[in-house]
């Protein structure tokens, strides 16, 4: 595949919208333009490309792309000399009706086709329309180069699997993703080790559900034991990993918490809601007690674990009976950090057809009063640090002021504190002195 031809070797740009799924996929794009030729634009003025990786999970993400679409139009009118291309879940979900509403796209690409990419660029720089989102075989998944790091750069994302089997009654990303599909574990290791000869300490593993990685690898590998494995690569400090379903929480993966020294003590956990009664109706798999008796396990396992979670509110459906007990249940776990929505429908989703919709005001309600709880939650957490000392491997300059750098723990707790720049990509140990809602600051020892 070659370049087009140009005086100067064409720049592409690329807006990343949604999770950390679309980031690495735009990584991955990126690195795999660049190995036909382009560079990277830092700016939608100086592109021969614009490509908008999207996200359709909430609808405020879908809405944001729209809005982005009528901004670039703008810059469409005054100088139509570059391709426009959408690509990610909108356009999987949306398809051949995204070019009926936006004829100034030029380019739909799908959540399966990113290795087709540089072809479909191609065909509309010969003036054609390129829509593609067809779901193939799943090794037309990955592009098979692997995206190198900048030089700065101390942690990245993996992706381990594609697609999800669950179909919570909310979710589309069966309709966008696909089925759920493992990618091979000695890809993982190589692109792992790779990254890691290039300079990166700390590695994020990304997948719908991750707990239920491996089913459909061959000879099967659990989650569990892919863990292990990376754990012995050297030179790697750290490993992550999002998102966990709570069904699917094994014994074994809870073990590698108090096992591996380079797994993070930090789990994000989604419970969506503290009501039996609304998880059936999500088809989450798994009642309150259930959930309950896993975070049990977890703290057992490392009694300082940090657990993150997602809560939806406002689900078809949802009594105040069933907010209270969700409110209840947060308070009793106490997580240390939670990522709130409100429910939207999806096209396509079970839940879209129930009829007993929750008011917008109601939602917006509950949604403000689960806020409030948490960031108490989250300054008390935060506040029980204070004197302790934690280690924080450093990312880069703080926001709080020069001077200051800026990193986390193995809890993924953000600290703030004085120290020289030399320090970022270090690990170092820092006393905590004083605790904010999502920072925490202290001196280094």
């Amino acid at each position: 595949m070659g370049i087009r031809s140009t005086a100067s070797r064409p720049k592409v740009y690329i807006k990343t919208f949604g999770c950390q799924m679309n980031e690495y996929d735009s990584l991955r794009i990126l690195r795999l333009l660049e190995s036909c030729g382009y560079e990277r634009a830092l700016s939608y003025e100086e592109a021969t490309v614009i490509l908008l990786n999207t996200c359709s999970v909430r609808r405020k993400a879908e809405d944001k792309v729209y809005s982005e679409l009528g901004r670039i139009k703008k810059l469409k009118n005054r100088q139509s000399n570059f391709i426009l291309g959408v690509g990610g879940c909108v356009a999987q979900q949306e398809g051949h009706n995204l070019v009926k509403r936006f004829p100034y796209i030029d380019i739909v690409f799908g959540t399966h086709c990113l290795s087709r990419l540089p072809v479909l660029i191609e065909k509309a720089f010969c003036g054609d329309k390129a829509v593609d989102v067809s779901m193939p075989a799943h090794s037309d998944i990955y592009p098979s180069d692997s995206y190198m790091p900048h030089s700065s750069q101390i942690s990245a994302f993996i992706s381990i699997m594609h697609g999800c089997d669950n179909y919570c009654s909310y979710c589309v990303v069966p309709f966008v993703r696909g089925r759920e599909y493992s990618r091979d574990p000695d890809d993982i290791l190589r692109e792992v080790t790779n990254l890691v000869d290039a300079g990166i300490k700390e590695i994020t593993l990304l997948g719908q559900n991750v707990n239920s990685y491996g089913r459909t690898v061959s000879p099967s590998l659990t989650f569990a034991a892919l863990l292990r494995q990376l754990n012995v690569i050297t030179g790697l400090e750290r490993i992550r990993f999002t998102t966990s379903h709570p069904k699917d929480l094994s014994d074994q993966l809870i073990d590698c918490f108090a096992e591996l020294d380079k797994l993070c003590g930090h789990i994000h956990l989604p419970l969506q809601s503290g009501s039996d009664r609304i998880l059936d109706l999500m088809n989450r798999g798994y009642t309150s007690k259930e959930y309950r008796h896993k975070i049990h396990l977890l703290r057992q396992a490392v009694p300082d674990i940090s657990i993150t979670s997602d809560i939806l509110v406002g689900f078809p459906g949802e009594t105040n009976d069933d907010f209270r007990e969700t409110l209840a249940l947060i308070e009793s776990i106490g997580y240390d950090d939670l990522f709130m929505f409100h429910y939207t429908d999806r096209p396509g989703t079970k839940a879209s057809q129930y009829t007993a919709k929750v008011p917008y005001a109601v939602k917006i309600k509950r949604l403000s009063m689960i806020k409030e709880k948490q960031r108490n939650i989250s300054l008390q957490k935060n506040m029980q640090l204070i004197g302790k000392t934690c280690s924080v491997l450093f990312e880069g300059h703080s926001k709080r002021g020069r001077g200051c750098i800026a990193g986390r723990t193995a809890g993924n707790k953000v600290v703030n504190c004085k120290g020289q720049p030399e320090r970022i990509g270090t690990t170092a140990v820092v006393k905590i002195e004083k605790a904010r809602i999502h920072s925490l600051s202290g001196k280094l020892i």
